[in-house]
């Protein structure tokens, strides 16, 4: 499994807004529970998507001003931002399939 980076409130602009290629972030905290299981989800599809998509974690305590800016309520939640501008969101555990066919058309 990939390895995931963890992006922060002060690398967000050049690791996610300004990236060329398409960018998963995943909204997580270290205490979450679905976010614990849906871990390993995320790092499988970041070493499938190798090249294709970028993906990236978010610590919500850590980054409260990101998570304020973009309205993120509850968590895990996934946003696919693609040329600076978000274009699917997800919160909530979700199944492997469920991920694949809302970001596959992005890519």
């Amino acid at each position: 499994m990939t390895d995931v980076k963890y992006v922060t409130e002060s690398d967000f602009q050049d690791e996610v807004i300004s990236a060329k290629l398409p960018v998963l972030v995943d909204f997580t905290a270290a205490w979450c529970q679905p976010c614990k299981m849906i871990e390993p989800i995320v790092k499988q599809l970041a070493g499938e998507w190798e090249g294709r998509i970028k993906v990236v974690k978010l610590d919500a305590d850590l980054n409260p001003n990101i998570m304020m800016q973009y309205g993120v309520m509850g968590i895990p939640t996934l946003m696919l931002f693609k040329g600076g501008e978000i274009k699917e969101r997800m919160t909530g555990f979700q199944p492997k399939e469920k991920l694949e066919a809302k970001v596959s058309p992005h890519v």
